[in-house]
């Protein structure tokens, strides 16, 4: 493979995110759609629309089209099979988050992917964002002395028809695994790995046979403490997508609220804005506590997580989040509703 020729892009998937994923691939130098594969009329629309060819099946375009890399972003429970397929041919493979719907499947992409060395990069987009990435080398940094304590918020209204899809009404297709998960990741990327959790859940306000709201304790591993509350059926402005302006596969209105609060010995930090308090001098709660807001350059991070598959498919960069990362992100999330369900206090295997 030539470093001058951009790589050869397989998706998977014609769905929303599948789209956006052309649509990143298409704006990105380093790497070229070659096929769409989906076996629903959107499928054909899609490769239409790119002029690209049309694959009903995956092995089928494997064998004619020979892509350097798949981007699979098939509905959950085909995640781990389809990857697994690519795995075994020896092709890279940027899988959707959640990397599955249980973490046994997980675990076992990620032993194939590290057995085989072929390289699967799990799409928790957000670590591309340089919002996330400065509040990642902040935190890290020490500015903010030893972390201490961590609050996240996502509460937002999902319209009722939602809902009309009938899988999100059921267990797994609610806010946790949907919405929750990417800022469990977002956590992880920037304070360090969870340690254990605690949780309640509710379906009180829709009444569906999944939550529609959660309330969860987190202690990472050095120590730090986190409170994190989620629910699609309120009226707020504090969630990633509203705060963020961040764009994906829809389009949300910027509130110019924060969704994630840092605290250190040292200082704190609020994100996505950027704002950092620091004390002039000693900590002191009675001295001012002046505010600076970071400056941080934008970008569209599903490029920008393109550009970098592109990079690792040329061995020029590891994953920036492994199917084996991805797993540990899916154990602490899947923690919430055993916790919810009786389970106490969880600790992670991780």
């Amino acid at each position: 493979m030539s470093d001058r020729n951009p790589v050869r892009l397989a998706v998977v998937g014609a769905g929303p995110i599948g789209r956006r994923h052309l649509q990143a691939i298409a704006a990105e130098p380093s790497c070229q759609a070659v096929a769409v594969v989906d076996p629903a009329s959107s499928g054909v629309e899609a490769a239409n629309e790119w002029s690209l060819p049309h694959y009903a099946d995956l092995e089928t375009m494997l064998d004619e089209v020979a892509p350097e890399g798949v981007i699979n972003a098939t509905p959950n429970s085909a995640h781990v099979p389809l990857s697994l397929a690519c795995v075994k041919r020896g092709i890279p493979v940027l899988v959707e988050k959640p990397i599955a719907d249980r973490l046994d499947p997980a675990l076992a992409l990620a032993d194939a992917s590290e057995a085989a060395r072929v390289p699967v990069l799990v799409g928790h987009h957000r670590r591309h964002n340089p919002i996330v990435r400065k509040a990642r080398e902040i935190v890290r940094s020490g500015v903010l002395g030893r972390l201490t304590a961590v609050s996240a918020t996502w509460m937002a209204h999902k319209p009722d028809d939602y809902f009309n899809v009938a899988w999100r009404r059921e267990a797994g297709g609610g806010p946790i695994l949907i919405n929750l998960i990417h800022d469990i990741d977002n956590l992880r990327f920037i304070a360090g790995d969870i340690e254990a959790v605690q949780g309640m859940t509710s379906n009180a306000r829709r009444g569906f046979a999944v939550e529609d709201t959660a309330a969860l304790l987190l202690r990472f591993r050095d120590g730090a403490l986190g409170t994190v509350m989620l629910s699609d059926t309120v009226t707020a402005p504090w969630s990633w997508e509203l705060t963020s302006g961040e764009q994906t596969s829809y389009i949300y209105p910027k509130t110019g609220q924060d969704c994630y609060l840092f605290a250190g010995t040292e200082g704190a930090l609020a994100v996505p804005s950027l704002r950092l308090w620091r004390y002039e001098g000693a900590a002191n709660w009675q001295s001012p506590l002046p505010e600076v807001r970071l400056p941080v350059d934008e970008a569209d991070p599903i490029r920008v997580q393109a550009s970098h598959f592109a990079d690792v498919i040329r061995g020029r960069a590891e994953p920036l989040i492994t199917a084996r990362d991805a797993a540990r992100t899916l154990e602490a999330t899947l923690a919430v509703t055993r916790a919810a369900a009786g389970g106490g206090e969880i600790v992670l295997s991780g």
